[in-house]
């Protein structure tokens, strides 16, 4: 079981009705004067004009903590963890046909090249889905966000 703070865990925050701790945390932090929306869009250019940064496993991966400070800065990404692949973002978008749904990984494709960095991808009539995470370490680092925002960015255009 992953526990985020101490005396804190997974079934704690089971009744939120999100469907990730991380992302249930975040939920439920609050700041005055501000939409989640609007601090996310201010926030969320801070790390779409960022480049991703090749990871060869030389690092660790974000903690519970570091992927929460994250997670407040992209738009709606959910936290998974499996064994296999440790942490990992994920998020379905939905569109109005096949056509828009190939355009739109066609353009997450053309970002994943130019940053090096490329996310799981699953798409058909009217939907995708992205999974992104690192490999090399089996979890979550800063580019992971990184993409994640530049593709916020393109599916709010």
């Amino acid at each position: 079981m992953l526990n985020i703070k101490k005396g804190t865990s997974f079934n704690t925050y089971r009744t939120s009705g999100h469907s990730s701790v991380v992302e249930r945390l975040v939920a439920n932090e609050k700041v005055e004067g501000s939409t989640p929306f609007a601090r996310s869009k201010k926030i969320m250019s801070d790390l779409v004009n960022k480049k991703c940064v090749p990871c060869e496993g030389n690092i660790p991966p974000f903690n519970a903590e570091e992927i929460h400070k994250y997670l407040k800065k992209v738009d709606g990404w959910e936290v998974l963890e499996d064994k296999i692949d440790g942490f990992h973002l994920i998020k379905s978008f939905k569109f109005d046909n096949f056509l828009k749904s190939q355009e739109f990984v066609n353009k997450v494709g053309e970002i994943a090249e130019s940053e090096g960095h490329h996310p799981d991808l699953w798409f058909g009539w009217g939907y995708a889905r992205i999974k992104i995470f690192t490999h090399a370490i089996k979890g979550l680092a800063e580019s992971d966000f990184i993409l994640a925002a530049k593709i916020d960015q393109i599916s709010n255009a």
